[in-house]
């Protein structure tokens, strides 16, 4: 917990993509398996620091809808990991006030995974101490797809005219669209880039990139990124002068 002093403004929506599993575990000379599973294991800190400092979201790029393409053996691997944490985490998290959500294409995750999400989300439906969010099988350009063929059918069914479609409608559709939209948003690992994650959502989110790989990610780190947050003038398209004055 940071000291009083640092005066942190704090977000209400935090979305981290966790990256840097692999570079970790290469420099170790191990697989890029034991990179994610040590980087599994620093979900929990940051979890429960979010929960502490009053965070209301928290979102975790776990698995987009590109990662498809990698190795089978490492696919297969990140799904039972993913299993295995939530069988692990879930009853803390139960405890602790933490609501647990997925968002992305449920239709591709394994059966056995899906079980599992639909247990974890229908334990901790009506926590309100933090929401946790999942992304898995997401990606940016799939929400945004599948909210305007929600839209298409509805203006095909008559329920809406087309100049009826406007940010807020459409933003309706999006996943997660009953959230704040992100405020900060963090990716670990030294690559300056979204990579397809919240392309909507984060349309004025502040960045953070920092070169640290994801399995050294600690919680000093994350009182970083929330210290430069609080450092951020938020102007939303307004001067610095209405802002402040």
């Amino acid at each position: 917990m940071p000291e009083q002093s640092d005066q942190l403004q704090i977000p209400r929506h935090v979305a981290i993509v966790m990256d840097g599993n692999g570079r970790w575990a290469r420099q170790r000379g191990r697989p890029r398996t034991f990179g994610h599973k040590v980087g599994s294991s620093k979900v929990h800190d940051i979890v429960e620091e979010s929960k502490e400092l009053g965070i209301e979201v928290l979102t975790l790029f776990a698995f987009s809808s590109e990662n498809w393409k990698r190795p089978k053996s490492e696919v297969t691997f990140l799904m039972d990991l993913m299993i295995q944490m939530l069988k692990k985490e879930i009853r803390k998290l139960e405890e602790k006030g933490v609501q647990v959500r997925f968002i992305g294409q449920r239709e591709l995750l394994p059966e056995k995974l899906l079980k599992v999400i639909r247990d974890s989300e229908a334990r901790t439906r009506n926590n309100n101490a933090l929401i946790l969010q999942i992304a898995a099988s997401y990606g940016g350009q799939w929400d945004i797809t599948q909210a305007a063929r929600s839209l298409a059918g509805k203006v095909a069914r008559g329920e809406l005219l087309p100049e009826q479609i406007d940010e807020q409608t459409f933003a309706a559709e999006l996943a997660f669209s009953d959230l704040p939209d992100a405020d900060l948003f963090i990716r670990t690992g030294g690559e300056l880039r979204i990579s397809n994650f919240m392309l909507w959502q984060a349309a004025y989110a502040e960045f953070y990139f920092t070169d640290v790989l994801w399995p050294d990610f600690t919680v000093d780190e994350y009182h970083n990124a929330l210290r430069h947050f609080s450092k951020r003038q938020r102007r939303f398209g307004q001067t610095g002068e209405q802002v402040s004055g």
